[in-house]
């Protein structure tokens, strides 16, 4: 006699009894299978029950990330179509027998049109239907991109300088010449696309000893997505230099640009950075989308009380708020969701930026153009005759800017702007460095604000799991802390190509300046001293708000590793 399911599911500590009765219960009126309604419950994943299923038709068992990283010389062998109709996925090749993950691995009918097919034996496997489906569209998704790169590149021909040409430099004619062709442009138009097809913020294309590199930043984390033959670099270099109007000629020297992309639905700006490396020249492609800001103060990540906080500090009259963190943490997008809530008609409110990233309506917003003399500090200046309110700063990044920003917030105006320091009592240090007096900065000073961006779980393919040993000891956690308390990951799926994250939130460090921490600034206190009396007025560390965001269920241990510093 088979073991029930359910049996085999309890033996597996997948379930308890109470969940099981629960279940079975359910069962009864809506006539589904058991494993359904457990799947339907949230006690079980799919993989779950068809991982049960295989132990109990005695038939082997093949788990996602086994599928997921198949061979594309395997998947090619099968059609995405018959693959699809038969709901099966080839995921290796070994001996001559080629091992498929089927959702029924005694279909002989499509078991023998593969050996047809193949002209090999096949090893069949049990896999979830679910997983076979998220196989299919990644593998195939993949197979088809390679294919169109391919496409692309294969009639193209680069022209290299030659040896009787100076160093460094390539015949202009022959490289114009070559761009005109359709297949380059077709390649860097097929990388821009995908780019924001996935939600990208940077491309970065490197070249390497055998291949070029394309990776994109999603969710602020670097993915490779296609590795173009090396033959392709001079190609891609010169057709993003002539978009960005640089000098295609100059290969030894770093150089910036820019260019826009426009489309029926959003208007993106392209910024370009070139920087030699012994292999050749590194782009890095930043992708701002200056459509409209969809932000607010509501959606960043901040709970009740801290957004509570946050709020009326803004809504001061005067004084200076600055948000600190480094490069990609999401510094810009708190002071636009700011701005965005409290403007009105009767205010008049500007702001100096490097690059404006969004373009906000009612609010006059100024790019700074250093070659021509436009600096931070120039425009300040002007920015004073103009009667302004309320003033945004892009960076504070020496002691001119911050001694005009600071007396600006002592004359009536409410400042806000960003410092790069990794939290919050370290940004009134930072200050203090540049040489900013303590009397000022304390006087000043309304509110700190240090952040970071975390990944978000994937909500299609979310769930539980018991952290290990040494992750719970890297948090600092027992499991005894972990009482009441369950943990979340993401599994992996074609939604979040099979990262478990999709989309970011935040984590904020928030120091109010009152009255105790003025008078350790006056002072002169050091770091220490400033953050334990930080703590005591009721400041939440960026390692305490993402563990919070844990327990919630939002981002995952791994993510509080990444982005935050362990305390000792």
């Amino acid at each position: 006699m088979r073991k029930k399911i359910g049996e085999i599911l309890l033996e597996q500590e997948k379930i308890t009894e109470k969940q099981l009765s629960e279940a079975l219960s359910r069962q009864k009126d809506t006539h589904q299978k058991l494993g359904e309604v457990l799947v339907a419950l949230g006690y079980v994943v799919e993989e779950d029950v068809y991982a049960g299923l295989a132990q109990q038709w005695d038939v082997p068992f093949v788990k996602s990330d086994d599928i997921l990283v198949a061979t594309d010389d395997a998947v090619r062998i099968v059609p995405e179509p018959f693959a699809r109709e038969n709901r099966l996925i080839p995921f290796a090749i070994d001996d001559g027998t080629l091992k498929v993950a089927m959702a029924d691995p005694d279909d002989i009918i499509a078991i023998d049109n593969l050996q047809k097919l193949s002209n090999m034996s096949i090893d069949a496997s049990l896999a979830a239907p679910g997983v076979i489906e998220n196989a299919i569209e990644q593998l195939y998704v993949k197979i088809r991109k390679a294919g169109e790169v391919t496409d692309v590149i294969g009639n193209l021909q680069f022209f290299t300088e030659s040896d009787t040409e100076e160093e460094g430099l390539m015949d202009m004619t022959k490289v114009q010449a070559g761009l005109e062709d359709a297949p380059v442009v077709k390649l860097v138009n097929l990388m821009i696309a995908d780019a924001l097809r996935e939600r990208a913020t940077d491309i970065h294309i490197e070249v390497q000893e055998e291949k070029v590199a394309v990776r994109f930043r999603i969710d602020g984390v670097l993915q490779e997505v296609m590795t173009p033959p090396k033959s392709s670099h001079p190609g891609i270099i010169s057709r993003v230099k002539i978009l960005s109007k640089l000098n295609i000629a100059e290969k030894r020297l770093p150089q910036d640009g820019r260019f826009t992309i426009i489309s029926p639905d959003k208007e993106v700006d392209v910024r370009v950075s070139i920087l030699p490396t012994v292999n050749g020249e590194k782009i890095v492609l930043r992708l701002l989308d200056k459509t409209g800001f969809a932000f607010n103060l509501s959606t960043l990540g901040m709970d009740d009380e801290l957004l509570k906080i946050f709020r009326r500090w803004i809504r001061q009259p005067y004084g200076m708020i600055i948000i600190s963190g480094p490069t990609g943490s999401g510094k810009s997008t708190t002071l636009y969701a700011s701005l965005k809530e409290i403007k009105s008609e009767a205010d008049n409110i500007v702001t100096v930026e490097d690059p404006v990233e969004y373009h906000l309506a009612g609010i006059n917003q100024v790019q700074t153009k250093p070659k021509i003399g436009l600096t931070f500090a120039n425009a300040l200046r002007s920015i004073l005759r103009q009667d302004p309110d309320k003033l945004l700063i892009g960076e504070i990044r020496d002691e001119e800017t911050a001694d005009i920003s600071i007396k600006f917030s002592l004359t009536g105006h409410l400042v806000f702007s960003t410092v790069h320091a990794n939290d919050a009592p370290s940004t009134i240090t930072r200050l203090l460095d540049i040489g900013v007096p303590p009397f000022l900065v304390g006087s000043c000073l309304n509110l700190v604000m240090a952040q970071r961006l975390v990944r978000r779980i994937c909500p299609q393919c979310k769930e539980t799991y018991v952290p290990s040993d040494a992750e719970l000891e890297a948090m600092k956690l027992t499991r005894d802390d972990m009482k009441d308390k369950e943990f979340y990951r993401g599994r992996g799926c074609v939604h979040c190509r099979n990262t478990g994250y999709y989309g970011r939130t935040g984590i904020f460090e928030l120091l109010e300046m009152k009255q105790p921490m003025r008078r350790l600034v006056f002072e002169n206190a050091n770091e220490e001293e400033l953050r334990e009396m930080a703590v005591k007025l009721g400041m939440i560390s960026l390692r305490d708000a993402a563990l919070n965001k844990i327990y919630a269920g939002i981002t995952t241990p791994h993510e509080l590793l990444r982005v935050t510093v362990q305390e000792y």
